[in-house]
């Protein structure tokens, strides 16, 4: 079973790669970000639908069963996301578009699926850490697109965004926190698979602080354009009265 590991992860690599291609091909006259943000949306959907599922129905209960030995879903689940994030690691680093924060996110994660699949545990916390850490990505690759196009200052940006900020906050840190507790309360998972959990828990909280400050700046921005509309409405009301008089 563990030498069949490393095939499959590799054939969830090639899969996500000829999906690349494909949609390099398809979408020509785009950007190879355009692409490759495709691709990652769809990964962020699937691994969301699938972890759900795994986490919600299938079971283990991460909160309840931390540690507990992988089941023959769960590792499908792990090589579905592992060859993912070798390929998104690759294109970073090619191409060179994301910071040394992200990296250490695609690094972590990996490490972690890759311990989990070689132990043969702890891939109920970890699917969930994946459920938590994909959830938000689709709001996020949509969130480009829409600038992309020109249709990012409207309300369906809005929406997206609240939703982004809600999520981000409610899953990630709220619910984040309380898998982190379970996981270091646990003896069962391996110490350096607590330490990872932390880690990952400690990007999202750095992830947040951007967020909040994104969010302050876009709420600020709102409320100035609405007074200086309420502003100009106001005098509008008063000019007609005066020339009324």
């Amino acid at each position: 079973m563990l030498f069949a590991l490393p095939l499959r992860v590799a054939c969830s690599l090639l899969a996500w790669l000829s999906l690349y291609a494909w949609f390099c091909h398809r979408y020509k006259h785009r950007s190879y970000e355009w692409s490759c943000r495709l691709v990652t949306l769809t990964h962020g959907i699937l691994a969301t639908c699938l972890s759900a599922y795994i986490g919600f129905i299938d079971g283990p209960w991460p909160l309840s069963h931390p540690g507990s030995p992988n089941t023959a879903l769960q590792v499908h689940g792990l090589c579905l996301s592992l060859g993912y994030f070798l390929f998104d690691l690759c294109w970073c680093v090619y191409f060179q578009t994301e910071g040394a924060l992200m990296l250490a996110h695609h690094l972590v994660s990996i490490l972690g699926i890759t311990a989990s699949l070689a132990l043969g545990e702890s891939a109920a916390e970890v699917n969930a850490v994946i459920f938590g850490s994909e959830i938000t990505n689709p709001l996020l690759q949509a969130r480009w697109f829409l600038k992309e196009t020109g249709c990012y200052h409207s309300l369906t940006g809005d929406v997206v965004d609240f939703f982004f900020v809600v999520l981000f906050t409610g899953v990630r840190i709220g619910v984040g926190a309380w898998l982190m507790y379970c996981e270091l309360a646990s003896p069962k998972p391996r110490w350096y698979i607590k330490l990872g959990g932390v880690i990952m828990y400690a990007v999202s909280w750095v992830f947040m602080v951007s967020i909040c400050r994104f969010a302050r700046r876009k709420s600020m921005k709102k409320y100035h354009a609405w007074r200086s509309r309420r502003s100009e409405e106001l005098y509008l009301k008063t000019n007609g009265h005066l020339k009324n008089h």
